[in-house]
């Protein structure tokens, strides 16, 4: 996942930056790799209420169907991801100091926190009948690979970063009209989606945690094929989309389409039929074209790699869906409305969380030592004047 995240992201922006994408890329998995380790995993699975108690450095305190190890790296890397997503949108223009100060508390305390009342065993997927969700709603919250747990917080995290931050140089004219600012290279760009689409396949089917019965095996393979059928849909409907809007089929978009379409079925990839998943890629990758549109034009925030349309807005629209399209419990299905308002009131709570933790985060970062590179540093090229190098020279 994480060199598709970094090829996206540098193809998408400029070539100025490159450097600077591709470190913050490794530093979101170097620092990721080691608070997750340290501090994260048992904030997120330790015992408690808000948040798991803290086990500095000690993973004795779990105890699961895997070895622990193993359970760690496998969330370590969506620790990493939820990160990462941020970097995106905030790019060409954030200093590289106060890019690790962030996420660093993103990695060791924002996703952990709501990691815990989900995935860690919290009061969101707690299926006991006495429990807040099932005496509220009858049915707990489902995400099974991370479209609110994940996505959604990065993406969420990512809106309110790139909107403090402000736009970058020359986005927008004195008109107040967006300028298209394209990037350096849709070729590694590409390549990025294609590196993304296979590891999702690690993402969606690894979340199933077992292999080891037929029972497993065929719920592995049934979500190896919804996650590939959504983001065959995300993508095909973007192009459409993009060729009828602007009356060329965009490389960009489609490509931005495919991931939607990921992101979208990643909560729901176990319950929802193979029609569904399409259903879902489609929708995903319809919306998402008029999400960056509405948060470029409308909203002026500068996103230049569409993240936080991609994983915030798909993330959440994915999750609620899953009330709607899941086999059993699915409102369309006949399972009335008590999984829809669980998947719609997690999604929001959570959305509220991250956003609301991203804007004290980069508030107090703005106003301590500023978030933003000088404009000189901005138009000359973050590489050479944070890093001392250039990609291409």
């Amino acid at each position: 996942m994480q060199p598709g995240f970094a090829l996206v992201e540098a193809g998408f922006t400029r070539s100025k930056n490159t450097a600077n994408i591709l470190m913050k890329n490794f530093v979101d998995f170097l620092l990721g790799s080691l608070l997750y380790w340290a501090i994260g995993f048992g904030l997120m699975f330790g015992v408690g209420g808000f948040v798991g108690a803290p086990h500095f450095f000690d993973l004795s305190f779990y105890s699961g169907s895997l070895p622990t190890e193993g359970f760690l790296i496998f969330q370590t890397v969506f620790c990493a991801t939820a990160a990462t997503i941020v970097s995106g949108a905030m790019a060409e223009r954030t200093k590289f100091s106060m890019y690790i100060v962030y996420t660093i508390f993103i990695s060791a305390v924002i996703y952990p926190v709501s990691g815990h009342w989900t995935w860690g065993g919290g009061w969101l997927m707690n299926g006991a009948a006495d429990s807040f969700m099932m005496t509220t709603f009858g049915a707990t919250f489902h995400d099974f690979a991370g479209s609110t747990i994940v996505h959604s917080v990065g993406g969420w995290i990512a809106l309110v970063g790139a909107a403090i931050l402000g736009p970058r140089l020359g986005k927008y004219g004195k008109d107040g009209k967006s300028k298209a600012i394209p990037g350096h290279s849709l070729t590694i760009a590409a390549l990025g989606v294609f590196i993304l689409w296979f590891g999702w396949f690690g993402f969606n089917p690894g979340s199933q945690l077992a292999a080891a019965t037929e029972t497993d095996r065929v719920a592995i393979s049934h979500v190896f094929l919804t996650t590939n059928l959504a983001a065959c849909a995300g993508g095909v409907f973007s192009l459409l989309l993009s060729w009828v809007k602007y009356s060329k089929p965009s490389l960009s978009l489609t490509l931005n389409g495919i991931l939607a379409g990921l992101v979208g079925i990643t909560a729901g990839c176990d319950l929802v039929s193979p029609l569904s998943a399409v259903i879902i890629g489609a929708i995903c990758g319809v919306v998402m074209i008029y999400s960056v549109e509405f948060i470029e034009k409308v909203l002026k925030i500068d996103d230049p790699v569409g993240a936080s349309s991609v994983h915030g807005v798909c993330g959440f629209l994915g999750t609620v869906m899953t009330g709607l399209f899941a086999a059993e419990g699915g409102l369309f299905f006949g399972g009335g409305t008590s999984l829809l308002l669980a998947q719609l009131f997690g999604a929001v709570l959570i959305g509220v969380w991250a956003a609301g933790m991203g804007f004290i985060l980069f508030k107090v970062l703005d106003k301590v030592h500023g978030l933003r590179v000088t404009a000189r540093i901005e138009e000359e090229g973050l590489d050479i004047y944070e890093h001392g190098e250039s990609a291409y020279n």
